[in-house]
């Protein structure tokens, strides 16, 4: 376990080098925070939690175990992701191109995804690319959100849909 100016990284954890983690964040069991990404204070990332390049996390926040979040997102303050939650990148992905040779990363267009401030996503919700989620959002679990959410709003279903303004 590393313990550092008030920082914990379990020592199962994988950290990258030009990692930016800022005071009282906790990284737990069998973690990968990637090149680039950048964690607020007080965060808490969960066991498995799979955080991807120059991603970044803000103040304050909640990554519950074995969420995925994909290059191409921001987290803003006291966001919760609840576990097994997928923040993804690329709206039409694919392993080849139509001539059968391996894609690269010049090959797709990275998504933005931005989960504003005080948002909450419940476990195994998945979300799509280029998409924003409002301020107090609530999205239920299993949730899959295809376009963006309203502040304040509540959605659920695949697709979600509003249930409560």
């Amino acid at each position: 376990m590393m313990q550092n100016n008030k920082i914990f990284i379990h020592e199962t954890a994988d950290v990258e080098e030009e990692v930016v983690i800022e005071d009282n964040v906790k990284i737990w069991h069998q973690a990968h925070i990637r090149k680039g990404a950048s964690i607020g204070e007080n965060t808490i990332i969960g066991k498995g939690v799979y955080i991807d390049s120059n991603v970044k996390i803000g103040k304050n926040c909640k990554i519950q175990n074995y969420a995925c979040i994909y290059h191409g997102a921001t987290i803003e303050e006291g966001v919760f992701i609840g576990p097994h939650v997928v923040i993804t990148n690329d709206k039409t992905p694919r392993a080849i191109n139509t001539d059968g040779s391996l894609k690269t990363d010049e090959d797709w267009i990275e998504g933005k995804t931005i989960i504003q401030y005080g948002a909450s996503i419940g476990a195994g919700a998945i979300i799509l690319p280029g998409i924003i989620v409002g301020r107090f959002v609530m999205i239920g679990a299993g949730s899959v959100v295809t376009k963006s959410v309203s502040d304040y709003m509540v959605v659920v279903g695949n697709p979600a849909k509003e249930i409560i303004k």
